[in-house]
């Protein structure tokens, strides 16, 4: 059965490291925060301007005024700071961020990825993507494996306009955590109760697949 957008982030949170600075984009990756292990300290970081998000708020924790990049409300974590978007920015292009967390569009087998904009449609802003993508050596993209319409967006070559080039190792999907190296996807886990062979199906880049791939435990 594919991951629910909660059970995406609960597997990114196993991904988590104590100490760590980590940047959470906007959709499922900003649930990470209700998944932090319980003992770990890490910085979570919003680009416009707070480090140390905490949980989403309660209805009596809510302020109107402390937002997330995604303009939701969060809550801020004991030793949370808040600063400016150019002081964001700089630790996001000084590569001081130990893990970013991102969603995508598409991603391909040479590791770029389309994040920002589907032609035609409207945007609000590309936002901070193409630093994160620039900025950061640690990424875990978060997507469905396919559109609604059942097309892979694991793609051979990305069809829409590029974020990042040569810059994604990881994509964990609701079907798949797969590693993208020597311009191939290698299947690493599997969702519950979901097939290799469905995985396949809906992964138009080459797939590289062990004898034996566990199921994630989510």
């Amino acid at each position: 059965m594919a991951l629910s957008r909660e059970q995406i982030a609960k597997r990114v949170a196993q991904e988590l490291q104590d100490g760590y600075y980590v940047n959470l984009g906007i959709g499922i990756p900003t649930l990470v925060a209700n998944y932090v292990p319980k003992g770990m300290e890490v910085m979570l970081q919003s680009e416009n301007g707070l480090l140390g998000m905490g949980q989403f708020p309660t209805e009596d924790e809510i302020d109107a005024d402390l937002i997330n990049a995604g303009k939701q409300t969060v809550t801020m974590a004991k030793g949370a700071s808040i600063f400016d978007s150019a002081e964001s920015f700089a630790m996001i292009r000084g590569g001081h961020v130990d893990l970013t967390v991102l969603g995508a569009f598409e991603v391909d087998i040479s590791g770029n990825i389309a994040s920002y904009m589907i032609p035609g449609k409207l945007i609000k802003g590309m936002g901070g993507a193409m630093d994160l993508v620039a900025g950061a050596d640690n990424i875990i993209v978060t997507m469905t494996h396919a559109s609604k319409h059942g097309q892979s967006k694991l793609l051979k070559t990305c069809s829409l306009p590029l974020t990042g080039k040569g810059c994604i190792k990881r994509v964990l999907t609701d079907l798949a955590f797969i590693e993208i190296k020597d311009n191939k996807f290698h299947l690493l886990e599997r969702a519950p109760g979901v097939s290799v062979e469905e995985i396949q199906k809906l992964t138009e880049g080459e797939l590289v697949i062990p004898e034996l791939v566990p199921e994630m435990n989510v």
